[in-house]
């Protein structure tokens, strides 16, 4: 697949494009009971996210092209099926490749409604 399917990406689940830490890439986001959400991102072309911080912790798993990284002072290169936990309160940003898809789990509400 190079595409998440269609169900996943209705307009009603968009991520708003203020509440994005990259410009240009496809967002959409479900939130779970208790507050926490999964977004699914699409980057066309390559891009960088800027420097920002989280109240919760991240999960990530990268599913197409290539995804780093920064965080710590260190470098973390994922490839289709790495994960990484990105532990709340840790300055991170990202890197990703054209093509690059990945899969995010929030420990918190990471994207607002209408934002």
């Amino acid at each position: 697949m190079d595409d998440f399917p269609e169900f996943m990406k209705r307009a009603a689940n968009r991520v708003p494009s203020v509440a994005q830490n990259t410009r240009d890439i496809n967002g959409c986001f479900y939130e779970a009971a208790d507050g926490g959400q999964m977004a699914f991102w699409t980057c066309r072309t390559a891009r960088e996210s800027r420097k920002h911080t989280h109240d919760f912790d991240e999960y990530m798993v990268c599913v197409q092209g290539e995804y780093t990284v920064f965080m710590n002072g260190e470098r973390f290169v994922l490839h289709p099926g790495d994960e990484l936990l990105i532990p709340k309160g840790t300055e991170q940003w990202g890197r990703c490749t054209a093509g690059t898809r990945t899969i995010h789990a929030f420990g918190g509400k990471r994207i607002g409604v209408g934002e």
